[in-house]
């Protein structure tokens, strides 16, 4: 089932001699440039390529969120405009595992949520061990694993909080994860529900628990990357700076941050969304996350490991 043209190993010198964009992307399947354009006709293809498979991460998220990022909704959420749950990005996931993490190594992912991370690693032979604190996503997750993959013994999910659960996570040879933004989306009103933390500081108190026992899973000379983004909060609309509260975090956990690469989304409606916002409260539209790269060690041993499993 898997596209052959995915996780592709071989590589052909002859281009690669020649030099240029396309030898790069024959050689590491896409650009590996710190802006990664998702709104490229080769993305595009490849990310409706793995919807083809019966890829349905929104399926077990109920949530529904007030995205003040993009609508810059002046202070009170019956102002702003409810938007579907996001959904991680299938292709970035791809690139990802396929630049940072050792040939059939091990992910661990602390805040699993939809199952894009899980079968897209199942597809290109690593193991995955996700955690998630609802049951119903964990069931809906595993049912679209066993329809795309089978019972793959590879990409297992544990229901439950990772703050109770990371410790028995194996030993990992990559993370990889997209931690809730705090209230922006609310998945639902478990008190462990990091979404559902009474405020930010709570929030950012359990988060760097979590962050810094997943850190202690993750083997020496080996990568980790977070996406988050910055976002609004709700009450005043200022931004949280939580791309600078994640790499705090990570660094206090022993990590270093080594490298940022900005994902650049496609721009859709988001001219019309921008053109209200904009007029009455110079608020710009946001087309892009962080996916922030950390190293644990030293990151010449760790791009040697890849060397080696490849």
């Amino acid at each position: 089932m898997t596209d052959p043209t995915l996780f592709e190993s071989e590589i052909d010198m002859a281009a690669i001699a020649q030099g240029g964009n396309g030898a790069l992307r024959r050689q590491f399947g896409d650009l590996p440039f710190s802006v990664l354009r998702t709104d490229t006709g080769q993305w595009q293809r490849r990310k409706r390529w793995w919807i083809n498979q019966g890829l349905r991460s929104e399926v077990g998220r109920a949530a529904r969120s007030y995205n003040f990022t993009e609508w810059g909704s002046e202070n009170a959420p019956d102002k702003a405009m409810e938007t579907d749950t996001s959904i991680f990005d299938p292709v970035l996931t791809e690139m990802l595992y396929r630049w940072l993490c050792p040939s059939g190594g091990m992910i661990v992912d602390p805040f699993a949520g939809g199952s894009v991370r899980g079968i897209v690693a199942g597809f290109g032979g690593f193991q995955y061990h996700g955690i998630e604190l609802r049951g119903e996503q964990v069931a809906a997750n595993v049912e679209q694993r066993n329809a795309i993959l089978g019972e793959s013994e590879i990409v297992q999910w544990v229901e439950g909080d990772a703050a109770d659960h990371i410790a028995e996570a194996p030993d990992a040879d990559f993370v990889l994860t997209c931690p809730p933004y705090y209230d922006l989306e609310v998945y639902s009103d478990d008190p462990a529900d990091l979404s559902a933390m009474p405020t930010y500081a709570d929030f950012l108190t359990a988060y760097r628990t979590i962050l810094s026992c997943t850190l202690d899973r993750l083997a020496v000379d080996r990568f980790a990357v977070i996406v988050v983004g910055d976002f609004r909060d709700k009450r005043t609309g200022y931004m949280r700076s939580f791309v600078a509260d994640t790499i705090r975090a990570i660094e206090e956990s022993g990590a270093h941050y080594y490298q940022e690469l900005v994902v650049m989304n496609p721009i859709g409606s988001l001219p019309v969304r921008t053109g209200n916002q904009f007029s009455t409260s110079r608020k710009f539209g946001k087309q892009h996350q962080q996916a922030l790269v950390f190293v644990k060690g030293d990151p010449k041993s760790a791009t040697a490991a890849l060397v080696r499993a490849a």
